[in-house]
């Protein structure tokens, strides 16, 4: 799987605001920013992300993901930018 085709998994389940992807193709790690992670603690938040992905985290098209989860205000708070 490519980076662009995750983001456009995550993207199609997730109203997200920001998106970054890094990894090799099966091992990855993303920083997503959403307002639906509003009021969710960090496993909701996970838990949501991995929903959009459903059945391809149990075939193995992605192996492995790590998540930084982020409302708009959180992203704009850690990052000094807009989301």
């Amino acid at each position: 799987m490519t980076a662009n085709e995750l983001e456009t998994l995550i993207a199609h389940g997730l109203q997200c605001t920001h998106i970054a992807l890094e990894g090799d193709g099966r091992h990855w790690f993303a920083t997503i920013v959403s307002p639906e992670f509003e009021g969710l603690r960090p496993i909701q938040r996970h838990q949501k992300v991995y929903a959009t992905l459903g059945q391809r985290m149990h075939t193995d098209e992605v192996h492995a993901l790590s998540m930084k989860t982020l409302t708009p205000a959180e992203w704009q708070a850690a990052s000094g930018t807009s989301a």
